[in-house]
């Protein structure tokens, strides 16, 4: 468990390098992890099934952040007399 936390703290270190997609994909991976490592091991009740199930919904988590995230196709800007700036909106 130490060697888990420890790998934990240096992906959450290496993330901030991350660009907004690679932020999302690692949040999901991590909510993925943890929640697939609390139900592996409530239902096997063992270390092995905390580890296989952190495992399977990391991968799980990645891949769902990642297709879930929103796509920005073609903006449209103009300048907003009431906000006094530019906003910009994404179709």
């Amino acid at each position: 468990m130490k060697i888990f936390i420890v790998l934990a703290i240096a992906a959450l270190a290496l993330g901030g390098c991350a660009n907004a997609r690679d932020t999302r994909m690692a949040e999901g991976a991590g909510l993925g992890g943890v929640g697939g490592a609390i139900i592996g091991g409530v239902a096997s009740n063992s270390v092995g099934g905390a580890v296989v199930g952190g495992v399977a919904g990391a991968a799980v988590g990645a891949v769902v952040a990642d297709a879930t995230r929103p796509r920005r196709g073609s903006r449209y800007c103009y300048y907003s007399d009431t906000l006094n700036r530019r906003v910009c909106r994404y179709r």
